[in-house]
């Protein structure tokens, strides 16, 4: 007799294994007849159908929003672009007013569009589907506008931002010499900089995900290094993640006995702090190898310009 399959898995291991699949931002937003506007930040967004045209997303059956999305004729899905994380942890966040504060415009039916978005697609409502914990929210997209913008990105429980793959750019051994160092590129900084950066990327992150760590926590650990404490207000402006996923990581990293409370604060214990002396190891070989061959000197000049354009100076 064949045993038999066992089900029951640990729900918070669960939603964790969906982060690695990583998605876009959204804030969906509605309006009733009556004027209410509600609004929630969500990477449920997917599309279902070009012709007729549908997207879908989903809100927990939970939510003080849902009745109002029930009740509303249309809902705006506004694909947050890179620069917008401020505008998806205020949609994240439970609070009277949510709109307080916030410029935009009404869309088709009434349902509030931001500017500056990767895009927006404004639909009318067509069904709503029984998801288990959740509604599936589906809209026939009857207009939307194309920014074009780099999108806000959510993956392993922190934002991330778009860049082309390295291998897209890796010259093959007896391939030409690139073109991308010629001409007007080679004069442009931006475009060094976002070369650059995934150049590092490409062999650094895979190391630092063969400790075992997520993004997000091995964000958090290295954040708290030698630090006091922060509390959530502290870690939130330092890591880029929202609260929930601050939350989650600070629950995992207790779990796994690296970090505490103390009052408010979150403090690293003795084996967090050896764990991110690893992480700092790890970030120290990649950042002798790459730069290498080049001066003291010229690091830290390189040093003193970052961080003249982080301080905006």
């Amino acid at each position: 007799m064949s045993a038999e399959l066992d089900t029951t898995f640990d729900t918070r291991a669960f939603r964790r294994a969906l982060g690695n699949f990583a998605t876009g931002v959204t804030v969906v937003t509605a309006a009733t007849s009556s004027g209410r506007k509600v609004g929630v930040t969500a990477n449920s967004f997917n599309s279902v159908s070009l012709d007729p045209p549908l997207v879908l997303w989903s809100i927990d059956k939970r939510s003080s929003s849902h009745e109002a999305f029930e009740e509303a004729s249309h809902f705006a899905v506004n694909v947050l672009a890179a620069d917008q994380i401020d505008l998806s942890n205020n949609f994240a966040r439970p609070k009277d007013d949510r709109f307080a504060g916030i410029e935009y415009d009404p869309g088709e039916g009434g349902a509030p569009v931001f500017a500056d978005c990767s895009a927006r697609f404004h639909c009318e409502k067509f069904q709503q589907v029984d998801g288990g914990d959740h509604w599936i929210m589906i809209g026939k997209v009857v207009a939307f506008d194309d920014f074009g913008r780099s999108p806000l990105l959510y993956h392993q429980g922190a934002y991330s931002m778009v860049l082309p793959h390295t291998r897209m750019t890796r010259r093959e051994e007896g391939q030409a010499p690139s073109s991308h160092f010629q001409g007007r590129l080679s004069h442009n900084l931006y475009y060094l900089m976002t070369q650059a950066l995934r150049i590092y990327q490409a062999s650094y992150q895979p190391r630092q995900l063969s400790t075992g760590l997520r993004t997000s926590e091995a964000r958090m650990l290295m954040v708290l290094e030698n630090d006091a404490g922060l509390n959530m207000s502290d870690l939130q402006r330092e890591v880029a993640m929202p609260v929930r996923e601050i939350e989650e990581a600070v629950a995992n990293l207790k779990r796994k006995g690296l970090v505490n409370d103390e009052g408010e604060r979150v403090r690293l214990t003795v084996k967090g702090i050896d764990e991110t002396e690893g992480l700092w190891a790890i970030a120290k070989e990649q950042q002798d190898k790459v730069f290498e061959q080049f001066s003291d000197e010229q690091v830290e000049h390189f040093k003193t310009v970052l961080k003249g354009i982080i301080q905006g100076t």
